[in-house]
């Protein structure tokens, strides 16, 4: 059994910093040592000196389009579980918007074992709800399936659920929790003919369009609608990438053990608003959009715990698919490799406490979907580690991209935070410049 000591590190981990060290004896941390030690580097098979390092839990991302079967052109399992670990992302939840769907057991059990032969992070996949197969929910075992997803929204793969009759069913009889895409449609093509009416246009808009079309008032209906379903059913409800101030007023600042309906924001939105595009333009466009006068009230949000969890919503797309306006470029980016960093860096301007980024990145997502071991870094947990290092300034290039379409809308930012290492189970997967190509990453397991 391999022995690791990380030694003298700044150790990040419920709620407290610390000067400490951790043990890893094979897959799982062996013991957690605070204050300074002069260990005997020989008895260890390998020594981690990381003085002015910070150790966190590794990231636990609900929330990634890998894109894997059918749309490989843009991204498959092996690059983007690269991309993920390279960010200090050690477990991710697939979505199911893949062709085929994921929305029968046969798909749901084929996209599972090829996360098993190919991803570097551990993995687990949602179970997409349509609008006539949720006769299958009571054949779902609530130990592998992270939870069912649920489009209230048409994006990327039109698994829009769009009949009440289906979505009462959905709410009702959904074992584990619901994630929800909570965009109404009708605002959405009401606002487009609106704005192609306005402009003369026939078929697109400038991207500055794309806030105006998938409005708040777009994202609060759906959302309202959602949170009334789980009210009357008992459902578990998890809204995801909430981008608007009015939907905070549906959340709670009860602690999370108590909660269920719960919300997740994503990097994207709490970085970036509707200024942004000037810049950026489509390489920011995502669904729900990036909308002007949101973010603070966001990053506010996820402070006073009305937001329990962060995540990427990490979608590739081809350059070429990213060309248009607000109708015909493609909704998403490619975000997980940059995910801590970017939280990371909002640390630096006051945004968040390392301590708060650790709670939402790895802590609560491990809670909410009552992930068996980890997420945090306690005795016997599986050793799912992240080792970051401040002032230590480097620049995004095309070269740094794991991801398979080879661009960012990071590119050409400046961070002054590196990932120095990444441990999933105990091994070293990431080692602050390449990918073990060859680790696989294990089967999450819930509840």
């Amino acid at each position: 059994m391999k022995r690791i000591f990380i030694h003298n590190a700044t150790i990040v981990n419920e709620g407290k910093e610390f000067i400490g060290s951790v043990l890893i004896e094979g897959e799982q941390i062996a013991a957690i040592l605070p204050g300074q030690t002069s260990p005997d580097e020989q008895s260890f098979d390998e020594y981690i000196d990381a003085t002015g390092c910070y150790l966190l839990p590794g990231v636990i991302d609900d929330h990634v389009h890998f894109r894997d079967p059918g749309l490989t052109e843009k991204a498959d399992i092996c690059t983007e579980s690269r991309a993920a670990v390279a960010g200090g992302v050690t477990s991710i939840m697939d979505m199911p918007n893949t062709k085929p769907m994921t929305v029968t057991l046969e798909a749901w059990n084929d996209k599972m074992q090829s996360l098993s032969e190919k991803s570097s992070a551990n993995y687990s996949c949602y179970f997409g709800a349509t609008n006539d197969n949720y006769p299958l929910f009571n054949q779902l075992d609530k130990h592998r399936v992270c939870g069912i997803k649920l489009f209230m929204g048409a994006s990327t793969g039109n698994m829009l659920v769009d009949r009440m009759e289906s979505l009462r069913k959905i709410f009702s009889q959904a074992p584990m929790l619901i994630a929800a895409h909570c965009e109404d449609q009708h605002t959405i093509q009401e606002n487009t003919q609106k704005y192609l009416q306005e402009t003369g246009a026939s078929d697109d808009l400038p991207i500055e369009y794309h806030p105006l079309i998938r409005s708040e008032e777009a994202c609060y209906r759906s959302s309202h609608l959602a949170v009334q379903l789980a009210t009357e059913t008992g459902a578990h409800l998890h809204i995801m990438h909430v981008s608007t101030a009015r939907e905070l007023e549906l959340f709670s600042q009860q602690p999370l053990k108590s909660k269920k309906i719960t919300a997740e924001a994503c990097v994207p939105h709490l970085m970036f608003t509707a200024d942004d595009y000037a810049a950026l333009g489509t390489r920011i466009k995502c669904n729900p959009a990036i909308k002007s006068g949101q973010r603070e009230a966001l990053q506010q949000a996820v402070n006073k715990g009305l937001i329990d969890v962060i995540a990427t919503d990490h979608a590739p797309h081809l350059p070429e698919n990213k060309k248009g306006g607000a109708l015909k470029a493609a909704s998403g980016m490619p975000m997980v490799q940059f995910s801590l960093l970017n939280m990371l860096q909002l640390a630096d301007q006051g945004v968040f406490t390392l301590p708060t980024i650790v709670e939402k990145m790895s802590h609560a997502p491990a809670e909410l979907f009552e992930i068996h071991r980890r997420g945090y870094i306690r005795k016997d947990y599986q050793a799912d580690l992240v080792l970051v290092r401040p002032d230590s300034p480097w620049t995004v290039d095309k070269d740094c991209i794991q991801s398979k379409c080879k661009w960012s809308p990071m590119e050409g930012h400046t961070y002054q935070w590196k990932i120095e290492k990444t441990f999933v189970n105990g091994h070293i997967v990431f080692n602050g410049t390449q990918v073990d190509t060859d680790y696989r990453g294990q089967e999450l397991h819930f509840r």
